[in-house]
């Protein structure tokens, strides 16, 4: 073999994380061999069969020490994501903070949500059905939310009584080891958490093995999402997969439009765009339509785009040059299609084309056919459009392919609840928008996805029923 086609070998079983900071190498790993794949599986479904029989409360209590176990290394671990995605250090450094939160709040249910059901009693019978664990979960972790995604899953996949492997995004994978450090802490078993490097054909080969893994939970594109169903048809396992998101904001006329501005914006820009629930769309009625525009630019010129390691920035870059240039592409496309962009790049220094650096931005006069009103835009860009009423609002929100959330903002309850029963999405939120609260149900509709997560019903779809009809 030629030394070149040596490197090239090599290369192909290495998986390197370029910093979108400066383009520099900040990470090197191998993949996974296929016979490393296997070992894998064959121990964490050994490790299955005795984790399903440890009492729920140990299960739990092993879960929320390893999310705990976390926080001592808070500082290393927010640089770490800095490094990785490019999200401001200020930012990344609050990452954990939802992570314990959820696996808090997952664990002390527990016991209740998985409790047997028991119906009305019958003479002579005693009937229940009971929860029982799937057997070994295959969480697939995108590089957006690095922890908190992987722990809406590990930690009631865990709790449950599954055993989990974690792949995690090519972009991130030490959040991935630092979490497999925190259970080897916390002192869950051998075998029952595991995480691999490895790539597509690596994913496919621990699902479609005789051996494979019992459940897929995906969170990622919904390209991904179409890649994992194919996988999965050979074999009759479930999928949950948070897929990807329009998200639209509706400012009604008796909404306050400079506190609207405030949560909408952030929920534009925060984490540069990169959330699969960031409000990219907003109907603002026509009555408060100029003074919203106003209010929203104000705050869009006090973000500071730069270096994400200074504390200073509040803007970081996109997690790649390519995804950079993919969202100026699409903003460039609507201008010349009659979209009016108000943000002048010169405003913000640090954005230059070439780079993973985007400046903000707020377009009007947008149409719905444009790609930059239909498609995912995964960018700090803002998207605002007039509208004559709710039921304008309502249809207009509804006309996408996807449907993670939506936000009204308004102070009429009664309002935002019957316009919410109306919008086809998963999440309503009511003068707050990006935010996952783990006491309710995180899922989609349409290509944002199926199935659920956190919630006591993210319990059932990691578990199976079985119904007890005994007669004495």
């Amino acid at each position: 073999m030629t030394r070149k086609r040596a490197r090239k070998a090599a290369a192909a079983n290495r998986l390197q994380v370029v910093s979108p900071i400066d383009g520099s190498i900040y990470a090197e790993r191998e993949l996974a061999t296929s016979a490393q794949l296997h070992r894998c599986l064959r121990t964490s479904r050994e490790a299955a069969r005795e984790w399903a029989r440890t009492p729920v409360s140990e299960r739990a209590r092993l879960c929320a020490k390893a999310a705990r176990a976390l926080l001592p290394r808070r500082d290393e671990i927010a640089l770490e994501i800095t490094y990785q995605m490019g999200r401001p250090l200020r930012d990344s450094m609050r990452e954990l903070d939802g992570v314990l939160e959820r696996a808090l709040y997952m664990t002390s249910i527990a016991e209740t949500a998985l409790a047997d059901i028991v119906p009305d009693p019958q003479p002579g019978f005693r009937r229940f059905i009971r929860r029982e664990p799937l057997g070994v979960v295959l969480a697939i972790a995108p590089w957006n939310y690095p922890y908190l995604t992987a722990i809406n899953v590990l930690v009631p996949a865990l709790t449950a009584g599954n055993s989990v492997i974690l792949k995690h995004s090519p972009q991130t994978p030490l959040c991935a080891e630092r979490l497999g450090e925190a259970m080897q802490t916390a002192g869950l078993p051998d075998g029952v958490f595991q995480f691999v490097h490895c790539d597509h054909a690596g994913i496919e080969e621990l699902i479609r093995s005789d051996d494979g893994v019992d459940f897929v939970a995906f969170t990622g594109s919904v390209e991904g999402g179409h890649a994992i169903q194919s996988a999965l048809a050979p074999r009759f396992i479930g999928s949950g997969l948070e897929l990807g998101g329009k998200d639209p904001a509706y400012v009604r006329a008796d909404a306050d439009p400079s506190a609207a501005a405030d949560g909408i914006v952030d929920g534009a820009i925060y984490n540069a765009g990169q959330s699969c629930c960031a409000v990219e769309r907003c109907y603002v009625h026509e009555s408060v339509y100029d003074a919203f525009v106003r209010e929203a630019l104000e705050r869009i010129g006090r973000y500071r785009l730069g270096d994400p390691r200074d504390l200073t920035t509040t803007l970081g870059p996109l997690v790649r040059a390519e995804a950079a240039a993919r969202v100026r592409a699409r903003i460039d496309a609507a201008v010349r299609a009659g979209a009016r962009a108000h943000v002048p790049e010169s405003s913000f220094p640090e954005s230059r084309p070439g780079t993973a650096y985007l400046a903000p931005q707020l377009l009007t006069e947008v149409d719905p056919s444009m790609a930059l009103m239909r498609e995912e835009t995964f960018g700090p860009v803002l998207c605002v459009a007039r509208v004559r009423d709710d039921a304008d609002a309502i249809a207009r929100m509804n006309d996408s392919r996807f449907g993670l959330t939506a936000s009204i903002w308004t102070f009429d309850l009664e309002a935002a609840e019957r316009i919410g029963q109306q919008l086809e999405t998963g999440t309503v939120f009511m003068n707050r928008c990006d935010y996952l609260d783990p006491a309710l149900a995180w899922t989609g509709v349409k290509d944002s996805g199926r199935g659920c997560s956190l919630s006591r019903l993210g319990y059932e779809v990691l578990t199976r029923p079985k119904s007890f009809h005994l007669r004495f």
